[in-house]
Protein backbone atom coordinates (compact mmCIF):
# COMPACT_ATOMS: atom_id res chain seq x y z
CA UNK A 1 0.00 0.00 0.00
CA UNK A 2 1.03 3.70 -0.94
CA UNK A 3 1.52 6.22 1.87
CA UNK A 4 1.75 10.22 0.55
CA UNK A 5 3.53 13.03 2.36
CA UNK A 6 3.30 16.47 1.01
CA UNK A 7 6.96 18.75 1.16
CA UNK A 8 5.81 21.55 2.72
CA UNK A 9 7.37 24.69 1.31
CA UNK A 10 8.94 26.72 3.93
CA UNK A 11 8.95 30.46 4.25
CA UNK A 12 10.51 32.52 6.57
CA UNK A 13 7.77 35.19 8.12
CA UNK A 14 10.77 36.86 9.67
CA UNK A 15 15.06 36.12 9.44
CA UNK A 16 17.39 38.37 11.79
CA UNK A 17 20.89 37.32 11.93
CA UNK A 18 22.37 38.03 14.78
CA UNK A 19 26.52 37.36 14.43
CA UNK A 20 28.97 35.57 12.68
CA UNK A 21 29.98 32.12 14.82
CA UNK A 22 33.70 30.73 14.72
CA UNK A 23 32.63 27.64 13.48
CA UNK A 24 31.74 29.24 10.13
CA UNK A 25 27.60 29.14 11.28
CA UNK A 26 25.75 32.23 11.64
CA UNK A 27 23.72 33.02 15.36
CA UNK A 28 19.74 33.66 14.14
CA UNK A 29 16.16 34.07 15.15
CA UNK A 30 13.70 32.84 12.45
CA UNK A 31 9.83 32.65 12.28
CA UNK A 32 9.36 29.70 10.28
CA UNK A 33 5.76 29.02 8.66
CA UNK A 34 4.75 26.66 5.65
CA UNK A 35 2.60 26.83 2.84
CA UNK A 36 -0.36 23.80 2.30
CA UNK A 37 1.49 22.87 -1.02
CA UNK A 38 5.03 22.30 -1.62
CA UNK A 39 6.82 18.62 -3.46
CA UNK A 40 5.18 15.45 -3.16
CA UNK A 41 6.42 11.94 -1.88
CA UNK A 42 5.11 8.37 -2.53
CA UNK A 43 6.55 5.93 -0.55
CA UNK A 44 6.05 2.14 -0.86
CA UNK A 45 7.55 -0.89 1.63
CA UNK A 46 10.33 -2.70 -0.37
CA UNK A 47 13.92 -4.55 0.47
CA UNK A 48 15.84 -2.10 -0.10
CA UNK A 49 15.64 1.94 0.11
CA UNK A 50 15.49 3.43 -3.53
CA UNK A 51 14.48 7.02 -4.71
CA UNK A 52 13.29 8.07 -7.50
CA UNK A 53 12.53 11.75 -8.88
CA UNK A 54 10.21 12.73 -11.06
CA UNK A 55 8.46 16.62 -11.89
CA UNK A 56 9.22 20.00 -13.16
CA UNK A 57 12.23 20.67 -11.11
CA UNK A 58 14.04 16.83 -11.08
CA UNK A 59 16.47 17.81 -13.62
CA UNK A 60 18.32 20.53 -11.20
CA UNK A 61 18.87 17.35 -8.42
CA UNK A 62 21.80 16.05 -8.27
CA UNK A 63 21.49 12.65 -9.52
CA UNK A 64 24.42 11.33 -7.45
CA UNK A 65 22.59 12.13 -4.76
CA UNK A 66 23.58 13.82 -2.20
CA UNK A 67 20.36 13.51 -2.37
CA UNK A 68 18.90 15.07 0.75
CA UNK A 69 16.24 12.17 0.69
CA UNK A 70 18.90 9.26 0.13
CA UNK A 71 20.32 10.31 3.10
CA UNK A 72 17.44 10.89 5.27
CA UNK A 73 16.05 7.69 4.97
CA UNK A 74 19.91 6.80 6.22
CA UNK A 75 19.42 8.49 8.91
CA UNK A 76 16.36 6.20 9.72
CA UNK A 77 17.60 2.58 9.83
CA UNK A 78 14.67 0.45 9.51
CA UNK A 79 14.18 -3.32 8.87
CA UNK A 80 12.25 -2.67 6.03
CA UNK A 81 13.29 -0.38 3.24
CA UNK A 82 11.08 2.40 1.62
CA UNK A 83 10.76 2.72 -1.91
CA UNK A 84 10.47 6.52 -2.67
CA UNK A 85 9.27 8.72 -5.67
CA UNK A 86 9.53 12.41 -5.03
CA UNK A 87 7.50 14.63 -7.49
CA UNK A 88 9.53 18.00 -7.12
CA UNK A 89 7.66 20.63 -7.66
CA UNK A 90 9.62 23.58 -5.86
CA UNK A 91 12.27 25.03 -7.55
CA UNK A 92 15.95 24.33 -5.78
CA UNK A 93 18.01 26.55 -3.89
CA UNK A 94 15.46 28.88 -4.11
CA UNK A 95 14.56 29.83 -0.15
CA UNK A 96 11.48 27.45 0.49
CA UNK A 97 13.37 24.52 2.07
CA UNK A 98 12.89 22.43 -0.48
CA UNK A 99 15.28 19.62 0.21
CA UNK A 100 15.50 19.99 3.51
CA UNK A 101 11.02 20.01 3.28
CA UNK A 102 11.45 17.07 1.37
CA UNK A 103 13.65 14.94 4.34
CA UNK A 104 10.85 16.43 6.64
CA UNK A 105 8.26 14.20 4.68
CA UNK A 106 10.88 11.17 4.45
CA UNK A 107 10.51 11.76 8.72
CA UNK A 108 6.90 12.07 9.06
CA UNK A 109 6.22 9.02 6.68
CA UNK A 110 8.95 6.99 8.48
CA UNK A 111 6.81 8.05 11.70
CA UNK A 112 3.93 6.73 9.81
CA UNK A 113 5.18 3.34 9.45
CA UNK A 114 8.28 2.79 11.88
CA UNK A 115 7.91 5.71 14.20
CA UNK A 116 10.83 7.37 14.79
CA UNK A 117 13.88 7.16 17.59
CA UNK A 118 13.71 9.45 20.42
CA UNK A 119 16.71 11.50 19.22
CA UNK A 120 14.92 12.33 16.10
CA UNK A 121 15.60 16.47 16.25
CA UNK A 122 19.40 15.45 16.60
CA UNK A 123 19.11 13.03 12.93
CA UNK A 124 17.27 15.96 11.23
CA UNK A 125 20.18 18.34 12.52
CA UNK A 126 22.54 16.30 10.90
CA UNK A 127 21.01 17.02 7.65
CA UNK A 128 20.72 20.72 7.82
CA UNK A 129 19.99 23.31 9.89
CA UNK A 130 16.28 24.15 8.25
CA UNK A 131 15.68 19.87 8.38
CA UNK A 132 13.56 19.66 12.47
CA UNK A 133 11.65 22.78 11.19
CA UNK A 134 10.59 20.91 8.26
CA UNK A 135 9.75 17.79 10.49
CA UNK A 136 7.63 19.38 12.31
CA UNK A 137 5.88 22.01 9.24
CA UNK A 138 4.14 23.95 11.87
CA UNK A 139 4.93 27.42 12.88
CA UNK A 140 7.86 27.81 15.33
CA UNK A 141 10.87 30.29 16.18
CA UNK A 142 14.57 28.79 15.58
CA UNK A 143 17.54 30.03 17.16
CA UNK A 144 20.80 29.10 17.17
CA UNK A 145 21.34 28.38 13.60
CA UNK A 146 17.35 27.69 13.12
CA UNK A 147 17.61 23.99 15.16
CA UNK A 148 16.54 25.31 18.93
CA UNK A 149 12.96 25.66 18.40
CA UNK A 150 9.98 27.17 20.14
CA UNK A 151 6.81 26.03 18.33
CA UNK A 152 4.11 28.91 18.27
CA UNK A 153 -0.13 28.78 18.02
CA UNK A 154 0.05 31.08 15.03
CA UNK A 155 -2.74 34.04 14.13
CA UNK A 156 -2.02 33.97 10.54
CA UNK A 157 -2.96 30.32 9.91
CA UNK A 158 -5.10 29.92 6.79
CA UNK A 159 -3.99 33.35 5.57
CA UNK A 160 -3.68 33.27 1.32
CA UNK A 161 0.15 33.03 0.27
CA UNK A 162 1.80 33.90 -2.85
CA UNK A 163 5.50 32.64 -3.45
CA UNK A 164 7.25 33.58 -6.50
CA UNK A 165 10.61 32.46 -7.71
CA UNK A 166 12.30 34.40 -10.82
CA UNK A 167 13.85 31.01 -11.38
CA UNK A 168 17.34 32.06 -10.83
CA UNK A 169 19.44 29.28 -8.11
CA UNK A 170 20.27 31.43 -5.17
CA UNK A 171 23.16 28.88 -3.13
CA UNK A 172 22.83 30.21 0.76
CA UNK A 173 26.73 30.46 1.44
CA UNK A 174 27.29 33.47 -0.97
CA UNK A 175 23.99 35.11 0.89
CA UNK A 176 25.63 34.52 3.98
CA UNK A 177 28.54 35.48 3.44
CA UNK A 178 27.90 38.82 1.40
CA UNK A 179 26.07 39.88 5.45
CA UNK A 180 27.73 42.85 6.31
CA UNK A 181 27.64 42.05 10.18
CA UNK A 182 25.81 44.14 11.44
CA UNK A 183 23.26 43.14 14.40
CA UNK A 184 19.95 44.85 14.04
CA UNK A 185 18.49 43.17 17.17
CA UNK A 186 16.08 40.46 17.53
CA UNK A 187 12.92 39.20 16.76
CA UNK A 188 9.50 41.47 18.15
CA UNK A 189 7.56 39.58 20.51
CA UNK A 190 3.90 39.00 20.80
CA UNK A 191 1.55 36.89 18.13
CA UNK A 192 2.98 35.78 14.82
CA UNK A 193 1.29 38.42 13.21
CA UNK A 194 3.68 41.19 15.24
CA UNK A 195 6.93 39.40 14.95
CA UNK A 196 5.86 38.90 10.92
CA UNK A 197 5.14 42.80 10.39
CA UNK A 198 7.59 44.14 12.82
CA UNK A 199 10.50 41.94 11.57
CA UNK A 200 12.60 41.55 8.80
CA UNK A 201 14.76 39.56 6.61
CA UNK A 202 18.37 40.56 7.08
CA UNK A 203 19.40 38.58 4.10
CA UNK A 204 17.27 40.81 1.84
CA UNK A 205 19.68 43.22 0.90
CA UNK A 206 22.72 41.04 0.26
CA UNK A 207 20.87 38.45 -1.67
CA UNK A 208 19.38 41.89 -4.36
CA UNK A 209 22.60 42.81 -4.44
CA UNK A 210 24.32 38.99 -5.68
CA UNK A 211 20.43 38.49 -7.74
CA UNK A 212 18.57 42.01 -8.70
CA UNK A 213 15.65 39.66 -10.02
CA UNK A 214 14.99 39.24 -6.49
CA UNK A 215 14.52 42.94 -6.30
CA UNK A 216 11.76 42.46 -9.09
CA UNK A 217 10.12 40.28 -7.75
CA UNK A 218 9.48 42.19 -4.57
CA UNK A 219 8.55 45.48 -6.61
CA UNK A 220 5.89 42.91 -9.01
CA UNK A 221 4.34 41.71 -5.31
CA UNK A 222 4.73 45.60 -3.70
CA UNK A 223 1.89 46.46 -6.40
CA UNK A 224 -0.52 43.64 -5.24
CA UNK A 225 -2.85 43.60 -2.09
CA UNK A 226 -0.46 41.98 0.06
CA UNK A 227 -0.16 43.17 3.74
CA UNK A 228 3.58 41.61 4.02
CA UNK A 229 6.33 40.80 1.02
CA UNK A 230 9.37 39.43 1.98
CA UNK A 231 11.79 37.55 0.65
CA UNK A 232 12.23 34.07 2.36
CA UNK A 233 15.21 32.27 3.67
CA UNK A 234 18.38 33.83 1.70
CA UNK A 235 16.11 33.92 -1.73
CA UNK A 236 15.20 33.95 -4.16
CA UNK A 237 11.95 33.02 -3.69
CA UNK A 238 9.67 35.94 -2.71
CA UNK A 239 6.13 35.96 -0.86
CA UNK A 240 3.40 37.84 -0.12
CA UNK A 241 0.21 37.20 2.30
CA UNK A 242 -3.36 38.75 2.04
CA UNK A 243 -5.99 39.72 3.66
CA UNK A 244 -8.63 37.80 1.19
CA UNK A 245 -7.90 34.51 -1.12
CA UNK A 246 -9.22 36.53 -4.00
CA UNK A 247 -6.69 39.42 -3.63
CA UNK A 248 -4.12 36.53 -3.86
CA UNK A 249 -5.81 34.97 -7.45
CA UNK A 250 -5.92 38.96 -8.53
CA UNK A 251 -1.90 38.94 -7.61
CA UNK A 252 -1.24 35.52 -8.77
CA UNK A 253 -2.84 36.13 -12.20
CA UNK A 254 -1.31 39.78 -12.70
CA UNK A 255 2.08 38.10 -11.82
CA UNK A 256 1.45 35.47 -14.38
CA UNK A 257 0.19 37.33 -17.08
CA UNK A 258 3.17 40.20 -17.11
CA UNK A 259 6.26 37.81 -16.28
CA UNK A 260 5.43 34.18 -17.64
CA UNK A 261 8.55 33.16 -17.19
CA UNK A 262 8.75 33.33 -13.45
CA UNK A 263 7.42 30.46 -11.10
CA UNK A 264 4.58 31.01 -8.86
CA UNK A 265 2.49 29.21 -6.70
CA UNK A 266 -0.11 29.91 -4.49
CA UNK A 267 -1.77 28.27 -1.22
CA UNK A 268 -2.18 29.16 2.28
CA UNK A 269 -0.09 29.29 5.82
CA UNK A 270 -0.58 26.21 7.92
Amino acid sequence: MALTETAYAKINLALHVRRRREDGYHELETLFAFVDGGDRLTARETALDEVRVCGEFAPELDGGIGNIVARALGVLPRAEGLAITLEKNLPVAAGLGGGSADAGAIFRLVERTHGLPDDWQTRAASLGADVPACVLSAPCIGRGTGTELETVASDLAGAPVLLVNPRVPMPTGPVFAAWDGVDRGPLPEGPVSRIAREGRNDLEAPAIALCPAIGEVLDALRETAGFLVRMSGSGASCFALYAEAGQRDDAHAAIRAARPDWWIMKGKLR
